[in-house]
């Protein structure tokens, strides 16, 4: 038997460490969590994604009496980019949160399903992008790709 690990490289950013273009992107994140309907888990989430033609698309949480189904950020901004602008990947996406119900100290990675549904994205343009992770007034970390959230991840080539 072998052990083996895992190693994924992030950088951490200070607030005011962020590129224009990136604090830009939070912006939009910060804006659209007015626009999340989590009435059962008061938890909001908000993700912005930047294409590679320079678009700023986003889509927040959407929750539903069925409740925990319903539509993360991500996805929802991920089936908006396909349906607006189907042939252009993306550059980066920033996900921020915030909650009604306590205040929120540190940030959340996407769930499983939206990490599967990113990387899809990802592959289907061959491009990396950038995932930025941060709330207001914390430190932002930034993984250079999407893979860096899903190690052995399953693809369309394990279809093939």
């Amino acid at each position: 038997m072998q052990e083996h690990h895992f190693k994924i490289a992030y950088r951490e950013y200070a607030p005011n460490e962020l590129p224009a273009e990136v604090v830009t992107l939070f912006q939009h994140a910060k804006a659209a969590l007015k626009d999340a309907y989590s009435p059962y888990s008061k938890f909001r989430v908000a993700c912005a994604i930047r294409l590679v033609n320079g678009e700023i698309v986003t889509g927040t949480n959407q929750e539903n009496a069925s409740y925990p189904a319903g539509i993360c950020a991500e996805g929802t901004a991920l089936g908006a980019c396909a349906s607006l602008h189907p042939n252009v990947g993306a550059k980066e996406l920033f996900i921020t949160i915030a909650s009604d119900a306590f205040q929120v100290e540190q940030i959340a990675a996407p769930c499983g399903i939206c990490r599967q549904q990113l990387l899809e994205f990802e592959t289907r343009f061959n491009t990396p992008v950038s995932v930025w992770l941060g709330i207001e007034g914390k430190p932002v970390i930034r993984l250079a790709s999407v893979k860096d959230l899903l190690p052995l991840a399953f693809t369309k080539s394990d279809l093939l």
